[in-house]
């Protein structure tokens, strides 16, 4: 029988991967409720619906990666390859339409049947802003300052690089793609087998295009900007003016699209080279046709998600490894004593270690193997006199403390 091995493309977050984790987690939470960005958390599957209508037949999550399966009730599942499409069916199955504005924030894993690589994963984590309710440019400016402010608090933000467009609305999206239909359709006899099936359905998606003939073809496309209407350059400088304003840099970019008919307006990522090709650390845009893909009313939106373990992947501090105090009994009626002692000490709020075997040598082994700051030694001649030694980890001096007296005394070893 073959050894046991993790799923190609998932990966175990052991303590110190956890800890890096965390701190993006952690993080991201602090700074978006400073935002006024509210946690929710939708389930890691829906009906298949919900991400077929929300991405498109014609996109590579829905027709190569997503991860989808029958239950034994017969229904058609999916595990969420992202966050936007469960947060947008929960504003409409759970009546939240109502109370519009809302800001949300979440994190979790995602599945998609990609090819695994350096920052890509089959079984992966993000967190995620959405912004529901807000039509005007300043919604685009807060969702990218929060999402700067996150990576700046990272120590992350100086990095990266924030690639900028704008889609414009749906008049200037749809004269775009007449003109992008027609230099495309010179290029039939070299567009790959793909890139022809959409031709027709969904042009804009060539533009995302990984195949490299494609990609050739496409540097010499019509830009979209050129194709925006005296609104859309409105809504984008409004835009570009608010971050100014609040000094985050950008660059444009007039090759970032979004392929989906619901996207207009601002689209950016947050990129970093050093992470080479998953390059991209968080990316989003205005989505205000979504809801009404879902069958609910027309609702603007904005928002982003950005990937946990590449953000992670950048950290140069991580949360400290805790550093416990060790309690060390010598004999059975130590034990017992130690035991109590243990949950006082962490009802207290300490963290503590409970050693439960071996000789002291092999006691005292573990509290340097686990980084123990001190050990709370307890045996019979403590016990008779109502003390316990207390030694120091880091000096190796020790001293008698009475057992009464002792939080006191660890108060200064408290993580």
């Amino acid at each position: 029988m073959p050894s046991l091995q993790p799923v190609r493309g998932t990966h175990d977050l052991l303590p110190e991967e956890m800890r890096r984790y965390r701190r993006v987690v952690e993080t991201a939470r602090a700074v978006a409720e400073r935002y006024g960005y509210l946690e929710m958390a939708t389930p890691i599957f829906e009906f298949s619906e919900v991400f077929q209508r929300t991405l498109g037949d014609t996109s590579d999550i829905v027709t190569k990666e997503m991860y989808s399966f029958t239950d034994r009730g017969g229904e058609q599942l999916t595990l969420r390859p992202e966050g936007t499409a469960g947060v947008a069916r929960a504003l409409i199955s759970q009546g939240l339409l109502q109370h519009l504005p809302l800001k949300y924030f979440y994190h979790g894993p995602m599945f998609r049947a990609e090819r695994p690589a350096k920052g890509r994963y089959r079984q992966f984590h993000q967190t995620g802003v959405e912004l529901l309710g807000i039509a005007q440019p300043q919604g685009d400016a807060e969702i990218i300052t929060l999402g700067a402010a996150i990576l700046r608090e990272l120590k992350v933000l100086d990095r990266t690089v924030l690639e900028l467009n704008t889609l414009g609305d749906g008049e200037s999206r749809e004269a775009y793609r007449t003109v992008l239909v027609k230099y495309l359709s010179g290029y039939k006899d070299r567009l790959s087998k793909e890139s022809l099936e959409r031709l027709e359905r969904n042009p804009l998606r060539i533009l995302d295009s990984k195949d490299e003939g494609d990609q050739a073809i496409v540097a010499n496309a019509p830009v979209y900007t050129d194709y925006l209407n005296p609104a859309s350059r409105e809504f984008f400088a409004a835009v570009r003016r608010d971050l100014d304003a609040v000094g985050i840099a950008y660059e444009i970019n007039p090759r970032l699209v979004r392929g989906l008919d619901y996207y207009g307006h601002t689209c950016f990522e947050f990129t970093a080279q050093e992470l080479g090709a998953q390059k991209t650390v968080m990316a989003g845009g205005r989505y205000d046709g979504l809801v009404e893909t879902m069958g609910g009313p027309p609702t603007p939106g904005v928002g982003w998600a950005s990937g946990i373990e590449r953000v992670a992947m950048m950290l140069r501090e991580t949360l400290p490894e805790p550093r416990p105090i060790a309690v060390v009994p010598i004999g059975e009626p130590a034990g017992v004593a130690a035991l109590t002692l243990t949950e006082d000490l962490r009802s207290s709020g300490f963290t503590i270690d409970l050693g439960f075997s071996g000789n002291i040598k092999k006691r005292m082994a573990r509290a340097d193997k686990i980084k123990a700051v001190a050990a709370v030694i307890i045996g019979d001649d403590e016990l008779a006199k109502g003390v316990a030694t207390l030694r120091d980890l880091h000096s190796g001096t020790q001293e008698q403390v009475p057992l009464a007296q002792l939080q006191d005394r660890l108060a200064a070893y408290r993580r």
